[in-house]
């Protein structure tokens, strides 16, 4: 067994200070500062009162798409949905974009700026077939000591408009895929009824949970969430789906929202937002009244469709602070949750959290509370992923 690591002197997110021993890739020890003396040979690093944090979650992104790292993609793209996906689809094609290397890339710098989980969408494509797939999938084994990684199969295009998807999607998850998306029933698909039955369909065949791009609007998208809901209650898939941005959940009247949100909580439904400034979003407050995992992401990061996102989570945790008006110390502590353990908790990541027995995950910076870390993101001090330290120049 190698020596243990000790990270003394550090306060668990801005309690008394502690001593934190990791041994192996766990947690160990959770102890009050000086009341235990480091092991002959173990090293030791001095935290000197830094903030404690555990891991991030990056709950939602696409790795396969950015273009991190290289040279400026100039945007001149349509404002529709459909614009932006067919751009993307025929730039990928004719640029030769390399899935494995871009998502290498941010996957690296996600990890060195203190991001330990992430789930990220793949697009399933007809023209490309499981080529980005499989070069997220190089990176995920490339850095499997280290990120914990999920990859959703996503057909961008929905899974009814262009023929052979479904075929895709069915062997995407009998390789590399750990989750099923599924993208607008009703507005892409045109039929929401047949386009969920296909996602549950093949969710259950391969016991996969499911996670779907809702942005269709108002009553349109509350009418796909019920025929969604539904059809959970009907497999037996509560706690295994989520809803990434759910833009309809901030345009409802009242009445209808609350009981929607009622029904999301019943069924253990989690909610994904990126916190768009431009439109409408699930409501914070009121889904974590409702008992609702309301959780973040970045959503794409410096790609075809935006040159705006960042791998830096603390920097989600603000913008989802901004647009829901947080303001108060225990509100920003709220949002940080939602790029922790939030994350966590909706898209099933195991053995997270700053207690003994759990995956060693931590993050040290010069802060005094978990408020200020999400106002003033300082630079990270210490990442620790799975028990291996993270330095700037870490690479695989």
């Amino acid at each position: 067994m190698k020596p243990s690591i000790w990270i003394v002197d550090a306060r668990p997110f801005g309690g008394a200070p502690m001593d934190i021993r990791v041994t192996e890739t766990s947690i160990d020890t959770i102890a009050p500062h000086g009341e235990r003396t480091p092991a002959p040979g173990d090293s030791v690093i001095q935290a000197h009162g830094a903030l404690l944090l555990s891991g991030f979650v990056e709950g939602h992104t696409h790795l396969d798409k950015t273009t991190w790292g290289m040279p400026w993609y100039r945007n001149e793209v349509g404002a529709r949905l459909t614009d932006r996906i067919e751009n993307e689809r025929a730039w990928r094609a004719h640029s030769g974009h390399d899935a494995a290397r871009a998502s290498r890339a941010l996957a690296l710098e996600f990890l060195r700026r203190g991001t330990t989980r992430l789930r990220t969408h793949v697009d399933i494509d007809t023209d490309a077939g499981l080529r980005h797939l499989e070069g997220v999938a190089q990176t995920r084994a490339a850095l499997a000591d280290v990120l914990d990684m999920q990859i959703v199969a996503f057909p961008q295009s929905g899974v009814m408009k262009r023929s052979g998807t479904r075929e895709l999607l069915d062997r995407a998850l009998q390789h590399d895929a750990d989750v099923l998306g599924a993208l607008d029933p009703a507005a892409i698909d045109g039929d929401p009824a047949a386009s969920l039955d296909i996602t549950f369909s093949l969710a259950t065949k391969h016991g996969k949970p499911i996670d779907l791009h809702l942005h269709e609007p108002g009553d349109l998208g509350a009418f796909t969430f019920d025929l969604l809901l539904d059809r959970v209650e009907a497999h037996g898939y509560q706690g295994r789906v989520v809803v990434s941005h759910a833009f309809c959940l901030g345009a409802l009247p009242d009445a209808r929202r609350g009981a929607l949100l009622e029904r999301i909580a019943r069924l253990n439904v989690a909610l994904l937002t990126t916190a768009p400034a431009s439109v409408s979003v699930p409501p914070f407050r009121e889904a974590r009244a409702a008992g609702v995992t309301l959780f973040g992401g970045n959503d794409g990061i410096r790609d075809t469709w935006t040159p705006f996102g960042s791998p830096d989570m603390l920097e989600r945790a603000m913008l989802i602070a901004m647009r829901y008006d947080l303001r108060r110390d225990d509100d920003l502590a709220a949002a940080f949750e939602c790029v922790s353990v939030e994350g966590a908790r909706a898209c099933g990541f195991a053995r997270y959290g700053l207690q003994e027995g759990m995956r060693a995950d931590l993050v040290l910076v010069d802060a005094d509370t978990v408020a200020q870390a999400v106002a003033m993101r300082p630079p990270r001090r210490f990442v620790m992923a799975n028990g291996v330290v993270i330095d700037q120049d870490f690479t695989r």
